[in-house]
């Protein structure tokens, strides 16, 4: 059977997650009602990553088969026109032919992600569900100082929500940017994978060295810990954008 890759773009404001669920709307169920309006046949979409309930996407990888081979221009349309009809908060960005053997999440070799926190006294309409809003200051250098011990091969535990299924949290960080953008601070996070709200953990902790409730060093006793109650707390999940999948 023909396999064929798309790139999604979704704002999880209200959508329960990537994977279907019986008590409210997902992408994959968006997705997959779209794929058996235009070709007749159910077939499951497989995702790079199943994003939680409000987290939003900007290049979400997916897969799936069909019974035979589309133009892929026209695959992209008729995804996007039902999708319209459904308001659907998704989009399929690009649609292109791949493999029998490429999995949209077995294959991937590194994820990417972004996370938004709005750093100003008033709160954004335009930006409602899509940051995090801190209304006082945030010293980005102690975020950055702290991030520095984040960065390579450790165990997450402290970091791993407690309905994580990985087998191990034992994962490797290969990336852990900070940078302000006028009023947003942008953290940039990229790792082969990553376990169950350990962006938006370590966001949250992060978040804690900016307003001097942490120092960075405190870091390094957190990880040795391997206690989520060592660590801060869970960033908002409006804060956060899968960015990228690589492969």
């Amino acid at each position: 059977m023909p396999r064929s890759k798309i790139t999604v773009e979704y704002d999880g404001t209200n959508l329960l997650g990537w994977q279907r669920q019986l008590d409210g709307p997902s992408v994959q169920e968006h997705l997959e009602n779209a794929l058996l309006a235009f070709t007749g046949h159910h077939s499951e979409i497989c995702a790079a990553g199943r994003t939680d309930a409000g987290v939003h996407a900007l290049g979400q990888v997916a897969h799936f088969d069909t019974y035979k081979t589309w133009d892929l221009y026209r695959l992209k349309e008729a995804f996007n026109a039902h999708l319209r009809t459904e308001n659907a908060p998704v989009v399929v960005i690009s649609a292109e032919e791949t493999t029998p053997d490429f999995h949209a999440r077995f294959s991937a070799v590194g994820r990417g992600y972004i996370y938004r926190i709005l750093n100003r006294p008033s709160p954004s309409i335009i930006l409602q569900n899509r940051v995090w809003w801190v209304p006082y200051s945030l010293n980005i250098e102690a975020m950055r100082q702290g991030a520095k011990h984040l960065l390579g091969h450790h165990d997450f535990s402290s970091f791993r929500a407690s309905a994580c299924q990985a087998k191990s949290p034992l994962k490797t960080l290969d990336k852990l940017d900070i940078e302000r953008q006028n009023d947003e601070i942008i953290f940039t996070v990229e790792a082969r994978s990553f376990l169950h709200h350990q962006v938006r953990n370590m966001v949250g902790t992060l978040k804690m060295l900016g307003n001097g409730y942490l120092k960075p060093q405190d870091i390094i006793t957190i990880l040795e810990k391997k206690d989520r109650k060592a660590a801060g707390v869970t960033a908002p999940a409006c804060g956060l954008y899968l960015n990228k999948v690589m492969y």
